[in-house]
């Protein structure tokens, strides 16, 4: 059979679940996530683990913080003034908002604490610090 290699175009579906069982993500009654193998256009880890596997073929591997979102950066937690944000925004820890940026972009961040005066917020993605298990089956290779 033909093994995925660096620029296929590849097919897989997968579970992605955290050590203690919790599922963040699947494709299971979706279409099956495509992208090119090489292209970062999935985490490293994830990248790595579709290369040399054969169409069908199942397998579960556990990614390391390091090929996954890497690890919490303590930089990109910030603390802002409360006036700074619409008065009437009903805050909650865990809420995501979106911070625009000065070059017109805009960061996803979260809602770690709160106070009268001070919002923190974290910039890092939700899933930065985690170790990562997915159960995957490669189900094509499309070559052009």
């Amino acid at each position: 059979m033909t093994k995925a290699k660096k620029g296929d175009t590849v097919k897989v579906h997968y579970t992605g679940r955290l050590s203690d069982g919790e599922v963040f993500d699947s494709s299971d009654g979706r279409e099956p996530l495509e992208f090119v193998l090489g292209s970062r256009q999935v985490i490293e880890g994830f990248d790595e683990a579709i290369l040399g596997m054969e169409e069908t073929e199942k397998k579960t591997v556990d990614i390391p913080v390091e090929k996954a979102y890497g690890p919490v950066n303590k930089d990109y937690v910030i603390s802002v003034e409360r006036d700074k944000l619409p008065p009437d925004l009903d805050l909650s820890v865990g809420m995501p908002l979106s911070m625009p940026m000065p070059d017109g972009n805009a960061v996803n961040v979260t809602v770690t604490n709160f106070d009268e005066t001070n919002i923190e917020l974290d910039a890092n993605p939700p899933l930065a610090g985690k170790n990562l298990i997915f159960d995957l089956e490669l189900v094509g290779i499309l070559r052009m």
